[in-house]
């Protein structure tokens, strides 16, 4: 191998710098380009803006900055020009205005009625200045294409029949036969007469099963919901509220509040549900006229909800409660913005029979079971505990009083005990839930249970009441007693020996198995 290798010439020699010659094509970068290159002028330097006050309402800081400023209850900024005011007090932050029926809030259903501690951002009031020639409505005037006004129709001003292009109108009313509108300035002038239950009938039944509506949410009665129920009373007399999420757990302060600042009347709620009426002389023109909110105004800083000794507790006991309620079940879970109309219910009934109860808020924002635990707080009323792991845990409180009147604890003395326990006084005592012993009491009112006088009762004794109560009770249940005879005459013994019997107080054949009977036998 060694022999052919040395024989054997080299396949592939080494090229030889100095007689190769390079034959390969120039590469495309040696070439100049076909095009040159153009080149722009740099663009011109942007003018500097014109230094020009801007209105302090702009200079807001950001949301997420901490600027926190303590307050006290009373007036907080004013203007003497325009005797506007920034007010603090149990409603929170309050907006006075000259001429207003009421001071403005952003939101007048859930005022937590605790007067906050700081403010978030600096107190501007979030409407139009006064200057403005026009007042703000959130929208541009209307023009036509040929830049005339656009004439607006109204109740009181309807469209003349067969327009085309206008929406529909409704009349005001509804009217008996022989009346009319009248110029109404109050409330009770512009609601008219009480509604009739079929006129009730009337106005619900087309607002079922649209989906024209107002809906209401987390933030509840806000200040431009005013503006808009009126422009949906501008063309109908019934606005449908749906309202979800934390004002449900109290609709009576929503319907409150609603009739107070609208001038309406619910006639109708359902469920999550209201329809407001506007009144039977309501006019758009004459309606209260309100400012819009520019924008929603920064909550301020409230108290703690949660206190270190809550209820009048002690630290350890409360971290005692709540290492006790590691284990509790929680009574419900709730949805993200359901209707909780029934939770104040649940949670009073769920008290009679634990004093901790625990709600599982799982999906929830943080702000909303909040808001829940503090009107459960108030409404229930009871004692938040904390709202760790999204759950809301409450304690009944000291002062808890059962919703059940005239429910003492039961007690039931044995009567078996041995003579030794008899000397001695002791008594076993069995304690039942208010609500259970009112569910025995309806169902011995009703027959459907019986109380022993004697709690010793051997089995067959036991067994022998139970089936003569078994049946007294279906006697019970037939209101009058029945008999069938034939049409044949029957011997005068045993019609002798029928009368002085059972006395019916019903009259004869107004049973069902008289009718039956005359089936069977004609």
């Amino acid at each position: 191998m060694a022999i052919l290798s040395k024989l054997t010439p080299n396949l592939f020699p080494p090229p030889n710098p100095s007689n190769s010659k390079d034959t390969r094509t120039p590469s495309p970068t040696n070439y100049p380009p076909p095009i040159p290159i153009p080149r722009y002028p740099p663009p011109p330097p942007k003018p500097k803006p014109t230094t020009s006050p801007s209105p302090p309402a702009f200079k807001v800081p950001h949301r997420n900055t901490r600027y926190r400023k303590p307050v006290d209850p009373g007036v907080i900024s004013s203007d003497p020009k325009s005797r506007r005011s920034i007010l603090i007090g149990t409603s929170g932050l309050t907006y006075h205005l000259p001429g207003a029926p009421f001071d403005f809030q952003f939101s007048y259903s859930e005022s937590p009625g605790v007067a906050p501690l700081a403010i978030r951002e600096p107190a501007f009031l979030p409407f139009a200045p006064p200057s403005m020639p026009r007042p703000w409505t959130g929208k541009a005037p209307l023009k036509g294409k040929d830049g005339k006004k656009v004439r607006l129709f109204d109740s009181f001003d309807p469209p003349p029949p067969g327009k085309k292009g206008v929406k529909y109108v409704e009349s005001p009313g509804p009217f008996w036969a022989g009346k009319y509108p009248v110029d109404g300035r109050t409330r009770e002038e512009i609601l008219g007469e009480p509604l009739k239950r079929w006129e009730v009938r009337m106005l619900v039944g087309p607002h079922v099963s649209d989906n024209r509506q107002v809906n209401l949410g987390r933030d509840g009665m806000t200040h431009n919901m005013l503006e808009l129920i009126h422009s949906h009373w501008k063309r109908r007399r019934v606005c449908k509220v749906r309202c979800r999420g934390v004002p449900t757990v109290d609709m009576d302060n929503i319907s409150r509040v609603l009739e107070e600042k609208t001038g309406g009347k619910i006639i109708h709620r359902v469920g999550g549900i209201l329809y407001l009426f506007r009144g039977r002389n309501y006019n758009y023109r004459t309606r209260p006229q309100y400012p819009l909110m520019l924008w929603k105004p920064a909550a301020p800083v409230y108290p703690k909800l949660i206190q270190k000794s809550p209820g009048g507790l002690t630290e350890d006991e409360a971290n005692e409660l709540k290492s006790k309620a590691k284990n509790l079940a929680p009574i419900c879970k709730l949805g993200k913005n359901g209707i909780y109309l029934n939770l104040v219910t649940d949670v009073r009934n769920a008290f009679e029979g634990s004093p901790l109860v625990k709600i599982n808020c799982t999906g929830m924002h943080a702000s909303d079971y909040k808001k829940l635990g503090a009107k459960l707080r108030d409404l229930v009323p009871c004692v938040l505990l904390s709202f760790d792991d999204e759950q809301i845990l409450m304690w009944r409180g000291h002062d808890w009083k059962s919703i059940y009147p005239n429910s003492p604890t039961e007690s039931v003395t044995s009567q078996g005990e041995s003579n030794e326990m008899q000397s001695q006084g002791e008594s076993k005592e069995v304690i039942s839930s208010p609500k259970m012993i009112s569910l025995w009491r309806r169902a011995i009112n009703s027959n459907k249970a019986l109380l022993l006088d004697e709690p010793n009762v051997s089995p067959d004794d036991l067994l022998k009441i139970v089936e003569e109560f078994d049946g007294a009770t279906r006697a019970a249940e037939h209101s009058f007693p029945a008999i069938i005879s034939s049409k044949e005459s029957e011997p005068d013994d045993a019609a002798t020996s029928f009368e002085g019997g059972w006395q019916s107080n019903s009259p004869l054949g107004s049973l069902p198995i008289d009718r039956l009977a005359k089936k069977l036998l004609g």
